[in-house]
């Protein structure tokens, strides 16, 4: 392990909001001035889920939240820690010197105003700054970011998302919610009326938008981008099942993704998932809503 000099930032970062990009910005700024590397410490899953058993839904996987960290700021040591035993009953004092000093050479720590950790979440961010100053390392405690009036959190996001309100939640987030995802065999009836899809499948524990129609854009691994027709649910109108996937149509791509992997972008609800009398009047309203994504972008 590299014994580099680590500015870390703690959280757990769900899609990695506005409120997040404080800490974020904080980080890097400080690790510049430092010469020292910019870190984020995480768990690979929620620790309230780990200890109540209670399935927590979240905003992005852990591999969407490693993508935006390194994205939007740079950051590529994304501590991606497993909640395990020994967190879990650590105690926040020990979690800040065996854990993020000696294990990960913290020198400067970041946090947000409502930062809880270590063992039964005693550690708070009040308890974090005293035990820096003990320590010698540097410590920004960042106040909470509103938008609105309202508090930038993830909580609320999950309820924007929830209800398919992603221009709302894209302005909360500061960037378009995202999924990626490798691409697998549907049943190829999209091909068959002309609307040919790619098919998803979201991981456990993730957040889908409400079921529905949605503008999006797709990024291929070679970073081509091209605007999208996403239907979000059970496709009612061929399919009989109850497994949600997520299916893409790329206006004006043409070949075979297939064992790729692609992120969507979400940027707005078109309509609700509705069962056609026909395939002919779904392809005639795929079509209609091909259109009004190809003016979104147009009047971007």
């Amino acid at each position: 392990m590299s014994t580099k000099e680590r500015v870390i930032a703690l959280g757990f970062f769900d899609g990695v909001h506005l409120g997040h990009a404080a800490l974020l910005r904080r980080t890097v700024e400080e690790a510049a001035r430092r010469g020292a590397t910019a870190a984020v410490f995480t768990f690979d899953r929620p620790p309230k889920e780990v200890v109540t058993g209670v399935p927590c839904p979240l905003i992005a996987s852990p591999e969407d939240r490693r993508g935006l960290v390194e994205r939007l700021f740079g950051i590529k040591d994304v501590l991606m820690v497993p909640f395990d035993d020994e967190m879990r009953t650590t105690s926040w004092s020990d979690f800040v010197t065996k854990i993020l000093v000696e294990r990960y050479h913290a020198v400067h720590l970041v946090a947000g105003h409502d930062h809880r950790f270590g063992h039964k979440n005693e550690g708070t961010p009040e308890l974090l700054a005293e035990k820096c100053r003990e320590l010698g390392l540097g410590c920004d405690i960042i106040p909470k970011v509103e938008l609105d009036g309202i508090t930038v959190s993830s909580t609320y996001i999950r309820s924007l998302v929830g209800m398919g309100q992603m221009e709302r939640a894209d302005r909360f987030l500061g960037h378009p919610h995202v999924l990626t995802q490798v691409v697998r065999h549907g049943r190829r009836i999209g091909h068959t009326i002309g609307v040919p899809t790619v098919n998803l499948v979201v991981p456990p524990h993730v957040l889908v938008p409400s079921h529905g129609v949605y503008v999006t854009q797709v990024i291929l691994p070679g970073g081509q981008r091209y605007p999208a027709v996403t239907n979000v649910g059970t496709r009612p109108t061929v399919n009989n099942g109850t497994d949600i996937t997520v299916e893409p149509w790329l206006l004006g791509f043409d070949g075979d993704l297939y064992g790729q992997k692609v992120r969507v972008e979400f940027y707005r609800r078109l309509r609700d998932e509705i069962r056609f009398d026909s395939l002919d009047a779904l392809r005639t309203q795929i079509q209609r809503d091909a259109e009004a994504t190809r003016r979104y972008f147009e009047a971007d």
